[in-house]
């Protein structure tokens, strides 16, 4: 049991506790991005792009590319963002590509920092992920998840997973469970809609994004409070409240049950219980490392294609300022705020999560802030979670996923407005 107590002490100041080095306070994994980011800055583009065509090519080589229309969209997205990349590195092709607050800002604000921080975020993630404190909290969350949202204790561990994994983690998670039989319809639609974010990791790049980085533990700890009190009120709302209770392909459901004992000493027999099967430690640096090379390469394309769209519809069209009125509303029952970017910012949440926080960067901290809060809360969006969810065997229709997105902005606004308001 000592690397219960250890390993997670050690993934817990790694990921929570910031420290000083030389000018800058950060947590430890930022620190070792930054250096890394100094010291192979030279060849750092060329590995991105490595990346980035090797992500484009991974489809083809699952033989993924064309199994459905929305896979077939996202492989052309792809190949679309291996262009792009080649024309920022080698400065070549139309200005309005290579427009510094376009290509170049996609690539080297959030391909680059992306491209280091997943893997290495993996690398820690073992420490959190793989020895008893997962399971350790899940026991301990038992007690309020049927109250709050209506799914068993269990889900607590998808919850947990795809905020210090990957919302990849926390849908594959989901998705063997609800097949086992362990979930209803119902219950995996608000799992894989309520709980399925980004991870510690994604939230880092998004805060440095925004120049909130000294305001990291309020940040990280307000986002999973308020995305979890937005998940609680979804489930009882439609269209997740008239889901289906009917588990996959109608075999039995398979209850919960707990053990005629104290809750932390449940909580802890189950951490014992998983030390027992955990792989070393090495072993599963390996396998988290190779799931972040694997999940960084699939995101990285997408976020140059898709987000490089998102950027040029925002700056060249009217399309995003006319569709981002709809949030107007809203967000004037808050004086002081800044309503134009805050509305844009919310609108691009729904094409790729790091948009919003490109447009904001600029603007007053509370604006940031809700920025950062509510792109993560969102959860939804097209160029990665979208085709995840879809390709899982919890059906969700496309439109009803952009209502969810709706709603979780409207009441992710409703609360983090009020509350940085308060707060700066």
């Amino acid at each position: 049991m000592w690397r219960f107590y250890v390993y997670s002490i050690i993934g817990i100041i790694c990921f929570f506790i910031p420290i000083t080095i030389g000018e800058n306070n950060t947590i430890i994994i930022d620190h070792i991005v930054n250096w890394l980011k100094v010291s192979l800055a030279p060849v750092l583009p060329y590995y991105v792009l490595l990346l980035i065509t090797i992500g484009a090519i991974y489809p083809f080589i699952k033989g993924s590319w064309n199994k459905s229309l929305t896979d077939l969209s996202f492989t052309i997205f792809k190949i679309l963002g291996v262009i792009v990349g080649f024309m920022v590195v080698f400065k070549v092709g139309p200005e309005f590509v290579l427009l510094p607050d376009l290509g170049p800002f996609l690539f080297e604000k959030l391909a680059i920092p992306l491209s280091l921080l997943i893997p290495i975020g993996s690398v820690f993630l073992s420490l959190l992920v793989g020895y008893g404190l997962l399971e350790f909290i899940g026991v301990l969350c038992r007690k309020f998840m049927r109250p709050l949202f209506n799914t068993p204790g269990k889900s607590a561990v998808d919850a947990v997973a795809s905020f210090v994994g990957s919302y990849s983690i926390g849908l594959m998670i989901t998705n063997k469970v609800y097949k086992e039989g362990h979930y209803t319809h119902k219950e995996a639609v608000i799992i894989a809609t309520g709980f399925s974010t980004v991870s510690a990791t994604f939230m880092i790049i998004v805060a440095k994004t925004l120049g909130i980085m000294d305001h990291w533990n309020l940040f990280f700890w307000s986002t999973l409070v308020i995305t979890f009190i937005v998940t609680a009120i979804t489930v009882h709302i439609p269209p997740i409240k008239f889901e289906s209770n009917k588990t996959y392909n109608d075999i039995p459901y398979k209850e919960e049950i707990s053990k005629e004992m104290p809750l932390l000493k449940e909580a802890y027999l189950e951490a014992k219980e998983a030390i027992k099967h955990a792989n070393t430690l090495l072993q599963n640096i390996i396998i988290n490392i190779k799931d972040g090379v694997v999940m960084t390469m699939a995101i990285m394309p997408s976020i140059m294609s898709i987000g490089l769209l998102g950027l040029l519809v925002a700056k060249y069209t009217p399309i995003i300022k006319y569709a981002s009125l709809i949030f107007y509303p809203i967000l004037s029952l808050f004086p002081g705020i800044d309503v134009p970017v805050l509305a844009e910012a919310s609108t691009l949440s729904i094409i790729e999560m790091l948009l919003p926080a490109a447009i904001s960067q600029d603007a007053d901290l509370i604006t940031r802030f809700t920025t950062g809060v509510m792109s993560i809360s969102a959860i939804i969006f097209f160029s990665s979670v979208v085709p995840v969810i879809v390709s899982t065997d919890i059906k969700i229709p496309i439109w009803k996923l952009v209502v969810i997105w709706f709603e979780r902005v409207v009441l992710t606004l409703l609360i983090t407005i009020p509350f940085a308001l308060f707060i700066f």
